[in-house]
């Protein structure tokens, strides 16, 4: 079944942008008076299909992409067109009718993705919660004045809508960051570059863990700044961020209040180490659940096991223990846990698979760790007309910076393993639905550009070579010879099949 809400969901996505696309070539197609024979989405055997006004109109089986069959289109064709019929074929247009028909595909994409971005700044546009996970000490992020738990709000004051604006920065620099931590808004020097940036603020995703702890026989404490009630506004990770003398306060399980606490420390690891001596672990610690016939299976691993070391190391979060997975190179390994209040040792040997085309270690538990969850801020509506000027900048800024990635990729700046086919397309558009229409309908109007940009690039048999054809012609003061033309059809055709054979072969990288 989830499968195939995928696949619906990928249509769904990919529907718009096929038609619009399509749809600017058969306006353009209409304006200067050229017949069109079919106006198609998808490809293969037609599922549905009726005729009008001479254009047959259909939904083909496969939906990657459209098409539009003109009258007279295919300057390689053969047959002769009879005089009388010459006005309505593509072929024997003037250069400038052919060019804006050619073109109207991109810029129908373009003319998309100002729509959305118009439709989602004028209602006040919904955007997530940029909030940084557990910076370590010693790291470039953490140098520069940046915390676990802060909110970034804007870059080189412009307002940041995603982490995929870094990405696009590239070489850019970004000077300034603004950042919400608690209450209090500021502004810092950064001066690194987009790509840096971006890199290094993925490596921190904010799996941040509510303030909930375990004892040693698994009985459930809430951990407050308050002692008037469970205020689980501060995540455990918050917590041990600021190095203090912090008075906290315990809750039961059914929050009510039981302790004060009085907590030294000069570190992270000290926190969580204090905590630990007075009988209390992260809940994260806790193993909801073993996957059958794992090596935590078969080295006797149990669901309520609280994990406490792991190779001799002492373990204070889930995530510190696939750390140490993926740096321990000893076959056989040592763990120590808690079991209904006792220890228990235990041996265990990881296994090693293969995930997106690099190795690694896991031993098959799952954690009973309560994270929080994506936040969303509606921003404010701008206006009407300041929602124009903002939508036209973005459908700009975006154009420009993904010409300028294609550049990357053409001179090696940018490796093609970051290329992805229909399959990672799919996933990122049933990632984004899931997460709400606003990241869907943004997602949308970036790969809109992008199929723009795609088509503009001066490769036969895209629109950006017929567009260089045209161009060509105007040159040279007549038409291209058929023999070169049939060259580059097929050298075009050759170029764009690798294309296609490499983004797919990437995507299927991915999954094995």
């Amino acid at each position: 079944m989830k499968v195939l809400e995928k696949i619906g969901i990928f249509i769904l996505f990919l529907g718009p942008l096929v038609f619009f696309h399509e749809l600017g070539h058969y306006l353009f197609a209409r304006l200067f008076g050229v017949r069109v024979e079919v106006f198609s989405l998808g490809f293969g055997p037609k599922i549905i299909k009726y005729m009008r006004n001479g254009t047959e109109y259909a939904v083909s089986l496969i939906p990657l992409g459209g098409y539009v069959k003109m009258f007279g289109d295919d300057p390689l064709s053969k047959d002769e067109i009879p005089i009388s019929e010459r006005k309505y074929s593509f072929t024997f247009q003037g250069k400038w009718a052919r060019f804006w028909i050619v073109i109207g595909g991109p810029l129908a994409n373009f003319l998309l993705a100002f729509i959305i971005f118009f439709f989602l700044i004028f209602g006040g546009e919904k955007v997530p919660e940029i909030k940084l996970g557990v910076i370590p000490k010693n790291t470039i992020l953490f140098e520069k004045g940046l915390r676990t738990g802060d909110i970034l709000e804007k870059y080189n004051d412009r307002r940041l809508l995603h982490m995929g604006e870094m990405a696009m920065e590239g070489n850019n620099n970004i000077g300034t960051i603004t950042y919400k931590r608690f209450d209090v808004t500021k502004t810092i020097p950064l001066n690194l570059s987009g790509d840096e940036l971006f890199k290094k603020l993925t490596q921190y995703l904010p799996l941040l863990r509510k303030p909930i702890l375990v004892d040693r026989s698994g009985k459930r404490f809430f951990l407050s700044i308050s002692r008037e009630k469970v205020n689980d506004e501060y995540s455990l990770d918050i917590l041990a961020e600021e190095v203090a003398t912090k008075k906290l306060y315990l809750f039961g399980e059914k929050k009510e209040f039981l302790k004060e606490m009085l907590i030294s420390y000069k570190s992270r690891d000290e926190f969580f180490s204090k905590l630990a001596a007075q009988g209390y672990l992260p809940m994260d610690l806790e193993i909801k659940s073993v996957k059958m016939n794992s090596p935590a299976d078969k080295a006797g691993l149990k669901a309520g096991d609280i994990l406490y070391s792991f190779g001799g190391k002492i373990l204070y979060s889930f995530s510190s223990l696939r750390d140490v997975l993926q740096e321990d190179k000893v076959k056989e390994i040592e763990i120590k846990l808690w079991r209904n209040g006792s220890q228990v040792y235990k041996k265990i040997t990881p296994e090693s698979i293969k995930e997106n085309g690099k190795e690694r270690k896991i031993i098959g538990i799952y954690t009973s760790g309560e994270f929080y969850g994506l936040n969303f801020l509606t921003l404010d509506s701008p206006g009407f007309f300041p929602a124009i000027s903002q939508a036209v900048f973005r459908t700009w800024d975006t154009t420009i910076k993904t010409f300028d990635g294609f550049k990357k990729l053409i001179t090696a700046e940018v490796s093609f393993k970051n290329i992805g086919g229909p399959l990672a397309i799919g996933k990122v558009a049933s990632d984004s639905f899931n997460s709400g229409l606003t990241p869907f309908f943004l997602l949308m109007a970036f790969i809109s550009i992008n199929l723009g940009v795609i088509n503009l690039l001066p490769i036969p048999v895209l629109d950006g070579g017929h567009i260089m054809f045209i161009i060509l012609e105007i040159v040279n003061r007549g038409p291209v010879s058929r023999k070169k033309m049939e060259i580059a059809q097929q050298v075009g055709l050759s170029i764009l099949l690798l294309l296609m054979v490499g983004a797919i072969f990437n995507d299927f990288s991915r999954l094995f």
